[in-house]
């Protein structure tokens, strides 16, 4: 397990939102309650608190423990992080005590040993289905960053760790942030619905400018360490997964979200002419095509300046669905509907979610209906990346039988 230490995500979206450096409103919250254990915490007790234990506890890890104090339903007593000085950072902001701030590899499993309720996995992507499988296995609720996982066995096994958390009726929540803005929600709901007839084709696409620039700086100064091969873990294929699934999942997943299917093959291209390190792509054009010969077509970009936009649009015969990540959603039409712009979807979905799982955890419901459409989306990912790779046609039926794996390096790491 490694921390999140993510660089700022686009130029121009730090300065409206800063997606991957967004800090303020993560305040920690100090309120009353008791702490009590899952079996308490099911009968939907008023003043109890869920203990949370964080594994990744770099940036974005930190934020979202800090969203979950401010809550006021949890209560963050545990962090994981291959760097002691990732976690003990997180442990002074979050005032967690340091013999509960575990590191190396197996750190997380350390922490699960301290009993937790819950667990929130922001740890790099390669990493997400292991930590949390065995968060299920240990009886705890988990709470897990988009992409679920980086490869079709991990996409697997988050799908069956969902299916093992309802049987042992524990909550598995997917952070999708998206999903959880209500001008998404009715616009979705309104085309679902046959607001724009019927679905001819769409476009895709998540443009903008360089990302994981801190990054860099560990990858030039010594490329073949592996502690900062880690720290550099944003610009790593096997541990990112690519930019297509570990950023431009977004753009994808409202795609999926529309239509409601995943795509049957694909074919496309990547390359990298914008950025000095790592073995990440810098652009990805694909085209998809799902059920009924509707094609869609997806771009994307982390180069340049001038244009930042995460956005999908439908085409119907009766009307068009535009939606956009820091802008506007509607449907233009026969039947139109003017939700106007997006509120602040970073900081506000992660909020929902986190809300949706305590109310999942203190109200017994285990449906955990996240995991299915998140793997969906992720594997559509995977497909646009593989055709891109190859530069030829993949059917969704082929990948799913390869069943390819991405190894990263993890030589010369140190377990705990």
């Amino acid at each position: 397990m490694t921390t999140d230490n993510r660089g700022s995500e686009t130029v121009g979206v730090r300065a409206r939102i800063g997606r991957r450096e967004f800090i303020a409103g993560a305040g920690v919250a100090a309120m009353s309650f008791s702490i009590v254990k899952p079996e308490s915490v099911r009968g939907s007790q008023a003043n109890s608190k869920i203990t949370v234990g964080l594994s990744g506890c770099g940036t974005r890890g930190t934020w979202i423990a800090g969203l979950f104090m401010k809550h006021g339903g949890f209560q963050i007593v545990a962090g994981a992080d291959y760097f002691e000085d990732k976690v003990n950072a997180f442990g002074e902001k979050l005032q967690v005590e340091t013999g509960r701030r575990y590191t190396g590899l197996s750190g997380y499993k350390k922490m699960l040993e301290s009993k937790p309720d819950a667990i929130a996995v922001e740890s790099p992507p390669w990493f997400h289905p292991e930590q949390a499988a065995a968060g299920v296995d240990a009886g705890v609720h988990v709470f897990l960053a988009k992409p679920v996982a980086v490869d079709v066995p991990g996409c697997r096994t988050v799908e069956e760790s969902a299916r093992k958390a309802t049987a042992a009726k524990l909550c598995f929540r997917v952070d999708f942030q998206t999903r959880m803005e209500p001008n998404y929600r009715e616009a979705v709901t309104r085309v679902q619905g046959g607001d724009i007839g019927t679905i001819i084709s769409g476009e895709a696409l998540y443009v903008c400018g360089p990302t994981w620039g801190g990054q860099g700086q560990f990858l030039r100064a010594d490329p073949t360490n592996p502690e900062n091969r880690l720290r550099a873990w944003g610009l790593d294929r096997a541990l990112s997964g690519d930019i297509i699934t570990e950023q431009n999942i977004h753009a994808l997943d409202v795609a999926t979200w529309i239509l409601d299917a995943h795509p049957v093959r694909a074919y496309g291209a990547c390359g990298r002419k914008g950025r000095d390190v790592g073995d990440c792509g810098d652009y990805f054009s694909v085209i998809y095509t799902f059920p009924d010969d509707l094609v869609v077509t997806f771009h994307s970009k982390q180069y340049g300046r001038g244009v930042d936009d995460i956005g999908c649009r439908m085409y119907g015969t009766d009307g068009t669905i535009d939606t956009h990540y820091f802008g506007e959603v509607s449907i233009k039409g026969k039947a139109p509907y003017d939700g106007g712009r997006t509120d602040n979807i970073y900081q506000k979905g992660a909020e929902r979610n986190i809300a949706a799982f305590h109310d999942s955890i203190t109200q017994g419901d285990f449906s955990n209906a996240t995991a299915a459409s998140s793997v969906r989306s992720n594997l559509t990912t995977i497909l646009g990346r593989t055709a891109a790779y190859r530069r030829a046609e993949v059917t969704w039926d082929g990948m799913m039988k390869a069943d390819e794996r991405m190894e990263p390096n993890l030589s010369g790491l140190k377990e705990l």
